[in-house]
């Protein structure tokens, strides 16, 4: 009898190799190649030629009507999965352990569960354990059906006849097995197989599919890439243990906008929705402290106003610190090289330290203006004016240059009772007189006339 080929398989990126070495060359990590059974030949005729089944075609134009959307219950669940739950989709969740991705699915359960049928299986907890956490939450009497299995197939024949659920989540898809695979659990070749499965059945019987992910050291998605393709959409569940909020975000999403967030608070009973997270991060604002700056920023489609903190002290070390929380290190060290170099601000022999308060973390350059702000109001010890808002992108020359839906930023912050914006000197069209009606319009062109603010 013929010995069974076997190939190894990198556990970060998913290259495979006909022996083991000690690094991988796709992705040159160390010590991930994991030896794995190869998949079987493929008969011969399989690619084209006789013995195909002829696949049939149809109009874009159905002739039934779109399945309507499932609403769980929790908006900001809906708002970021691009208003509510499309039949036949599949919903990856990620996020670092305890941040509560169990809860939150556990809870669109309990909501969703009144009108539709919800499946919850899980592969990590016993099923007292969940009953548990039911009950802390309040939804011991939701009629969630529960179940736990590790065996994909298992799972199948539960799943592939019509009507079997409307929603099942996966709690979580690295303790999923296949006895077609002779890997262990958690896998690159097991996840693949078993989310290429729980897809198919998915798409066939026209259920949403939660698949709950484990996250590496690094904070991406364990296991391989392509299951991020796999799916329609991708969220992560972001959050700093010391804070109690909580940041729902889409990377990837075939039914709505990507970058969409959702906020909730962690409470005692659970995730609360957060339906005005500006109002909640200026909570515990200061007026007329210097350093401080409140960024009107931009999170998908919502409009977000936070608060960003400066502190710019003189150092006795050879390399000065540069130390940020909730925005990009390498960015303001060119809004720094810039205030120096642009507008003569000595900045080099001072120790700089930059939070986003909240625990959010900025992406977009419009911050730029904003953190410039702070550090030139902790520099010179003069506060940014309490009712005033700051946005705008900022250049290697100093120029500050316009960003986008800049109506929609203003009519948040006239909304919270600002009366003052700095922002750029548009070119193009101006703001929509509504959007900044009751706010004072202060335009800025270069960081130069941002300097001159606190002269």
């Amino acid at each position: 009898m013929a010995k069974p080929k076997s190939q190894f398989v990198c556990q970060s990126c998913g290259a495979v190799y006909p022996k083991w070495t000690g690094q991988c060359d796709a992705c040159n990590e160390w010590n991930t190649l994991v030896e794995e059974a190869s998949a079987a030949a493929l008969p011969k005729g399989v690619s084209g030629g006789r013995g195909g089944k002829a696949i049939s075609f149809v109009g874009l134009k159905g002739k039934s009507a779109t399945p309507a959307r499932l609403h769980t219950g929790i908006a900001e669940l809906d708002r970021v999965c691009g208003g509510g739950l499309v039949a036949g989709s599949a919903i990856l969740v990620g996020g670092d352990p305890g941040i509560g991705k169990s809860t939150l699915l556990l809870q669109a359960c309990g909501t969703l569960a009144a009108t539709s049928k919800c499946l919850y299986i899980t592969g990590e907890e016993a099923i007292d354990q969940v009953r548990l956490r039911a009950t802390r939450l309040g939804l011991e009497s939701a009629p969630v059906e529960l179940a736990t299995a590790t065996n994909v197939r298992d799972i199948a024949a539960s799943l592939d006849t019509p009507g079997a659920a409307d929603l099942v989540v996966i709690d979580s898809i690295q303790t999923m097995y296949t006895h077609a695979i002779d890997s262990a659990p958690g896998t690159v070749t097991q996840v693949r197989t078993c989310s290429h499965e729980l897809i198919r059945i998915a798409k066939k019987q026209g259920f949403t599919l939660f698949l709950v992910g484990h996250v590496t050291k690094e904070g991406t998605l364990a296991g391989p890439r392509v299951l991020e393709h796999m799916v329609d959409t991708v969220l992560y569940f972001e959050g700093e243990r010391g804070h109690h909020f909580r940041i729902l975000r889409a990377v990837k999403n075939r039914f709505g906008a990507t970058d969409e967030i959702g906020v909730f608070e962690m409470v005692s009973a659970g995730l609360a929705e957060v339906p005005n997270p500006s109002a909640l991060f200026l909570a515990e604002r200061r007026g007329n402290v210097s350093g401080s700056c409140v960024f009107a920023g931009l999170e998908g489609t919502r409009p977000m106003l936070v608060e960003i903190q400066a502190l710019v002290a003189p150092t006795s070390l050879g390399t000065p610190r540069r130390t940020v929380v909730g925005w990009d290190t390498g960015r303001l060290a060119m809004i720094a090289a810039v205030l120096e170099a642009r507008c003569g601000l000595a900045l080099s022999g001072h120790d700089i330290y930059l939070n986003v308060a909240g625990g959010l973390r900025v992406s977009e350059p419009a911050a730029d203006t904003a953190v410039a702000a702070a550090l030139i109001s902790s520099v010179q010890d003069k506060p940014v004016p309490s009712g005033a808002v700051v946005f705008g992108e900022i250049g290697l020359s100093g120029e500050i240059r316009a960003v986008a839906q800049m109506d929609q930023r203003l009519r948040e912050a006239a909304k919270l009772g600002f009366t003052e914006a700095w922002l750029p000197k548009s070119t193009g069209r101006k703001p929509d007189e509504k959007s900044s009606k009751g706010v004072n319009l202060n335009p800025l062109g270069h960081i130069q006339d941002l300097v001159d603010k606190f002269a």
